[in-house]
């Protein structure tokens, strides 16, 4: 039950249905990627008026976005996925292909807690020294 829900969010994520995600988070939903500044959507945030910011980055200063997960592992609450996260960045142009690792804590069919784990040294260099990413702590 847990990994369909990641699935679907993934799902919702490929078609852009950011809304899907928000109303699968909680209030209190800790929402972590920590990341160099000019990685515009790197940062800690809590709650769906703070994680519509990471989406947001990602809008801003990404085309051609594609996360691909290759492996799901689900143990009580919690689904840890491995995959890749690919785009192109829209400041400089690069491209980018960059594995990831995303963990969820699920609680009452809402994502609880996030974690991703990246290749932020390619992201920052992909980026460059510009960043619209305000101060997020």
């Amino acid at each position: 039950e847990n990994t369909t829900l990641i699935k679907n969010i993934y799902a919702a994520f490929a078609r852009g249905d950011i809304q899907m995600i928000l109303d699968h988070v909680t209030n209190e939903t800790d929402w972590i990627f920590e990341a160099p500044s000019n990685v515009p959507y790197g940062g800690k945030r809590r709650g769906p008026s703070e994680i519509i910011g990471f989406f947001q980055g990602l809008d801003s200063s990404c085309t051609d976005m594609k996360l691909s997960p290759e492996h799901f592992v689900a143990e009580g609450d919690s689904v840890t996925t491995f995959g890749r996260f690919s785009g192109k960045a829209k400041a400089t142009g690069t491209r980018f292909d960059v594995p990831y690792g995303h963990y969820f804590r699920i609680e009452n069919g809402k994502i609880a807690y996030y974690v991703n784990l990246s290749d932020t040294a390619t992201l920052s260099a992909v980026f460059g020294a510009a960043s619209s990413r305000s101060a997020q702590g």
